[in-house]
């Protein structure tokens, strides 16, 4: 956040270091993929007009990483993972704020076509946020 809008600069490299901590589950804590929503979450607030050309990437990732955690039977507590499907969910609702409705109209086929209700749930969540 102390970068703000300087942060553009080096989107490229931070795109790469972001996508590379969603994909990877780092034990029971989950700390680095909660620190690293938190760090895209700041990332899309401070460099919104750059973000609807990294969309497809950030959208896909987000997504696989949603449903990683739906799937886990690993050690992670409940509460680490509604933590990280919050964190999912409020990112996605950013990107659908800075790509002007692009994420919902993207998302329609995937609610209609999931089962999982958790999974809906954040989906849910980003439709209904205007």
């Amino acid at each position: 956040s102390r970068l703000g809008i300087l942060i553009a600069r080096h989107l490229k490299r931070l795109e790469r270091v972001i996508l590379g901590y969603l994909e990877v589950c780092d034990g029971p804590e989950e700390e680095a993929r909660l620190g690293i929503l938190e760090t895209l979450q700041c990332t899309i607030e401070h460099a919104w007009p750059r973000m609807p050309c990294r969309l497809p990437v950030l959208l896909k990732a987000l997504l696989k990483m949603i449903w990683d955690v739906h799937t886990d039977q690993g050690s992670t507590p409940e509460p680490v993972k509604a933590a990280l499907l919050q964190g999912a969910t409020e990112c996605l609702i950013l990107l659908d704020r800075c790509s002007e409705g692009q994420v919902k109209v993207l998302l329609e086929g995937v609610y209609s076509s999931c089962e999982e209700n958790r999974i809906r749930e954040c989906i849910r969540k980003v439709q209904e946020n205007t």
